[in-house]
């Protein structure tokens, strides 16, 4: 990569699902030199790569390590919220499940900030994304830029539960159909049986481009302004104090939670909470942080007899994914799910279940699994709360508040469709062929006098994050959105955002390939503007 300039004609914050695409795609015009800023790492921890090993990056150097503020419905408990901290941010941390979402998402975003994010129009989008990808067919492509791909070697786990969801009453289709109806193998970002994060198929590529300087281990401290300009970025590297002058745009993609912060921590967001930190005021933007929407997932699971993901460090599945890039480590660990409706007079599902061969028990990061078992459960696609992120300080190094309020809506509805989504998730995994053949529960870890209290015990006692915060810089064509259908800042010039922050209303699904769609598009508007 090239030498850092002192001035570029676009800085861009973050590589994740999106920074990388928006940093790839402008580097495309040969005229315009690009810096790109990385809080974290090089890609380089053996475990970014080998797909099912994604858990073993919580809590390292290559995440972020939220916790949140205590949540009174999930028995006031800090959830652990785990963000990407490398090259591919969040990207090179998933489970690597794409999902596009529903078209009627698309068009709800168009309905808060205009036609050209409806379905209609982000559609071609997701082809130059995909490519080859035929998601009838489930041909791999291999000319676009991500490659997504059928599950190299799924376990029989999941043929039964989608057997199970069969019995149960539900449909199993194809996957990414614009309105989804039922169950489906998960379509995943791999190649060759290994991830395909967006630092893999846009940064790299583009690495050999002479007017591309990516700079790793970049903490950005603030934006700074001519008037309300934005002209630079400082940060620090090994420790000194930098800046990197902007000609023609800063974009911010450093997701849901550091992109309110970096926003708040230049000036830009509700003036009293500013002034509270001691930050002085550049633009008024109370919704700066604010609307965030998560997706909350209640995992239950029970102990089962072998072919499970528990099998996946021994010696003889390392040697098969070392010499042919098979077996459990090329799993996603989430190897199918399936949409349903907690009501049958919704118009579209409220709820997706998910799956997993494996036992994925307490967040991820509680004590290892002592046997074989499954887990499977709700997620709660459409919430009603909303929770917040803010400042704890103005000190650009410290972490700021995460603030889900999970379950927190007035009316309790999310609490009832997540329950219900217990139930439906019970009774799946409780038909043939999945029933015969379960042990005792293996989470929660003690059943309770009646499967009701049991399921209520998974709800508050662990669920989790399903790691897709959204909406803290929503756009909109309102005048109180953080940014403006063009994805411009309110209220400043120069200055854009492009990453789940800026999405009206969160997808139903996973918020990667929605990712993924805003930095192409957030490209197209730069290039156009």
């Amino acid at each position: 990569m090239a030498s850092l300039p002192a001035v570029a004609d676009y800085v861009v914050i973050g590589t994740g699902s999106a920074g990388a695409v928006v940093a790839s795609r402008l580097s495309e015009q040969s005229g315009s030199t690009v810096v790109v800023l990385e809080a974290g790492g090089p890609d380089k921890n053996k475990f970014i790569h080998i797909p099912a090993a994604f858990s073993k990056l919580f809590q390292t150097d290559s995440d972020w390590n939220y916790r949140t503020a205590p949540q009174p419905e999930l028995g006031n408990r800090k959830i652990f919220y785990p963000r990407g901290k490398t090259l591919g941010g969040s990207s090179s941390m998933n489970a690597m499940m794409w999902v596009r979402g529903f078209a009627a998402d698309y068009d709800q975003w168009a309905a808060a900030a205009g036609e050209q994010w409806s379905f209609a129009n982000v559609a071609q989008y997701f082809t130059r994304i995909e490519a080859l990808y035929d998601a009838q067919t489930d041909d791999e492509g291999h000319d676009g830029p991500l490659t997504i791909s059928k599950q190299r070697s799924p376990r029989h786990w999941t043929r039964d539960f989608l057997t199970a969801a069969l019995g149960a009453g539900y449909f199993v289709e194809r996957a990414n159909t614009p309105a989804p109806e039922g169950f489906t193998e998960t379509r995943v970002t791999q190649r060759n049986g290994a991830r395909c994060s967006t630092a893999d198929a846009y940064l790299r590529p583009a690495s050999k481009r002479k007017n591309l300087s990516v700079i790793t281990g970049a903490n950005v401290e603030r934006i700074g302004f001519d008037g309300t300009r934005a002209r630079s970025v400082s940060y620090r590297h090994n420790g000194q104090a930098r800046q990197i002058q902007a000609a023609k745009e800063i974009i911010v993609c450093a997701g849901a939670i550091n992109t309110p912060q970096i926003l708040m921590l230049s000036g830009i967001g509700d003036p009293a909470e500013l002034k509270a930190a001691g930050i002085p005021v550049v633009a008024a933007a109370p919704e700066v942080g604010k609307n965030l929407t998560d997706h909350l997932v209640s995992l239950i699971g029970f102990s089962v007899d072998s072919d499970t993901l528990f099998d996946a460090e021994k010696p003889l599945e390392l040697l098969n994914y070392l010499t042919r890039r098979r077996g459990m480590l090329t799993s996603n660990v989430g190897e199918a799910y399936g949409f349903v409706r907690s009501r049958p007079e919704l118009d579209h599902p409220d709820l997706e279940i998910i799956f997993g061969p494996a036992p994925f028990f307490d967040e991820g990061i509680g004590p290892d699994p002592t046997g074989h078992a499954i887990a499977l459960g709700p997620i709660l696609l459409q919430p009603k709360s909303r929770g917040t992120v803010t400042l704890d300080s103005g000190d650009p190094s410290g972490k700021v508040i995460v603030d889900p309020r999970y379950l927190s809506d007035p009316d309790g509805s999310d609490r009832a469709t997540i329950m219900a989504g217990l139930r439906i998730a019970h009774n799946i995994v409780t038909t043939a062929p999945l029933g015969a053949r379960l042990g005792a529960f293996a989470q929660p870890k003690q059943e309770k006098a009646t499967i009701e209290e049991t399921l209520v015990d998974a709800l508050t006692n662990y669920s989790h994050t399903l790691y897709h915060p959204t909406s803290t810089c929503r756009m909109g064509s309102d005048s109180s959105s953080v940014v403006t259908p063009d994805l411009k800042v309110r209220g400043v010039e120069g200055l854009r955002v492009a990453d789940a922050s800026v999405m009206p209303s969160i997808i139903r699904g996973h918020t990667h390939a929605p990712s993924v769609v805003i930095g192409e598009k957030a490209a197209d508007l730069i290039k156009r503007g």
